[in-house]
């Protein structure tokens, strides 16, 4: 009837999620209530944040140790029921191997001449250089992924390829000489920077675009012929006009010898 699988995640210095599965022989409307207590509470105190998805108990609470305390202390948990039916459940954890940073927040990427440059936000609950990070990126146009481990909240990765468009996102990881968690954040989200460049759609842009000019070209030149014609109409030779009205007349004056 006891719970099982306990396991608890210490988030970002913040809040402890716990989570475990009601016992076996356990029945169905079992209300399992967490405890916690550790050194520094005059009493021990009640998770009050229940969830159950899936047939899995989930309990949040907030968890803060005073500043002065230095290590921190062993918190002893308690999972129980009011029914003497069920088994209760003790357990004490080393706070520091619970520890998981928070995903790091706006992401930045800039670029200058042939060098990205990342940065992102810091946790601010965490003490200075306890933490270090993780940045992983790749060329879009290729398949394999590196990864550089850094100290401070930005790097810069030189020599990139100025028709490729690079991705990168980061994760955090507890320092190991500040906790002994070998948890690590989620990844932030992925950012990109660059363009992915076509060498198809290239050659097609060099083959479409001198066609198109030339096509467009001669569109115009006869369109402006034509208007030219609307507008400035040929003026006639005064020759022909001349040799026209005699060679009339002559017309005539023979029909008119003739009658």
């Amino acid at each position: 009837t006891a719970a099982v699988d306990l396991s608890c995640v210490w988030h970002n210095l913040e809040y402890m999620v716990c989570r475990w599965r009601p016992g076996e022989n356990a029945s169905s409307d079992t209300n399992y209530t967490l405890f916690y207590w550790f050194d520094g509470l005059k009493n021990h105190k009640k998770c009050n944040n229940y969830s159950m998805h899936q047939g899995i108990f989930v309990c949040i609470f907030n968890l803060s140790f005073p500043k002065v305390t230095n290590p921190y202390p062993t918190i002893r948990i308690l999972i129980r029921d009011d029914s003497e039916e069920i088994r209760p459940v003790c357990a004490s954890e080393n706070p520091t191997t619970l520890v998981k940073p928070a995903t790091p927040r706006r992401v930045t990427l800039s670029k200058i001449n042939d060098e990205i440059y990342v940065e992102w936000s810091e946790s601010d609950t965490f003490p200075e250089n306890c933490l270090f990070y993780e940045v992983e990126y790749h060329n879009g146009d290729l398949d394999t992924t590196q990864m550089i481990k850094v100290e401070n909240n930005y790097t810069s990765i030189p020599s990139v390829d100025p028709n490729s468009r690079y991705i990168f996102k980061v994760r955090a990881k507890p320092k190991p000489e500040c906790y002994s968690s070998k948890l690590c954040s989620d990844w932030s989200e992925e950012k990109s920077i660059g363009e992915k460049t076509d060498s198809m759609f290239h050659f097609v842009l060099i083959i479409i675009i001198p066609l198109t000019v030339a096509v467009s070209t001669i569109i115009l030149l006869v369109y402006l012929k034509r208007l030219k014609i609307l507008i400035l109409p040929p003026i006639p030779d005064p020759r022909e006009i001349l040799k026209r009205m005699f060679g009339e007349q002559n017309e005539d004056s023979q029909v008119s010898k003739k009658l």
